[in-house]
């Protein structure tokens, strides 16, 4: 099952009106939710879109598997969806659950600690456009050895 939300007409603000939601279903998404790191993740995912897990390993500083064992978590709530390029896991937040987790985690959005994550996310989404300035200023060409 997955979260669907339509906006109530005559409505204020972004109040949002759950249309399909089972009692065993909301228990999957609220432990999700009960987690700081899982917390994190979502955040960052909020302000960045799509995020890899490499990207989630060194900003937050987990390790590969407590990372993956995370978003495992939040993909399995339907919360997050995946997609692969070549050897990349791209994850981002679903569009609909977008609406209600970007209100919850507003209340945060102050918090110290997750606005030390973003400015991490910034100084490696900073490093990563340099680097990539700097091989196509080189028209890098990978060497192969044989």
């Amino acid at each position: 099952m997955s979260l669907v939300f339509t906006q109530q007409p005559n409505d204020k603000g972004s109040a949002l009106k759950l249309k399909s939601f089972s009692l065993a279903f909301g228990t999957q998404v609220f432990k999700a939710l009960g987690d700081e790191s899982r917390l994190r993740i979502l955040f960052l995912m909020l302000h960045k879109e799509e995020l890899t897990i490499t990207d989630l390993e060194l900003i937050l500083n987990f390790t590969q598997t407590k990372t993956a064992r995370l978003m495992g978590i939040l993909k399995n709530a339907g919360l997050v969806q995946s997609k692969r390029v070549d050897h990349w896991v791209f994850y981002k937040i679903k569009d609909e659950a977008s609406d209600i987790l970007r209100d919850l985690l507003l209340f945060m959005e102050k918090e110290p600690q997750l606005q030390n994550d973003l400015a991490l996310c910034r100084v490696l989404e900073s490093n990563r456009e340099l680097t990539e300035n700097k091989l196509e200023a080189k028209q890098y060409k990978p060497v192969y050895h044989f």
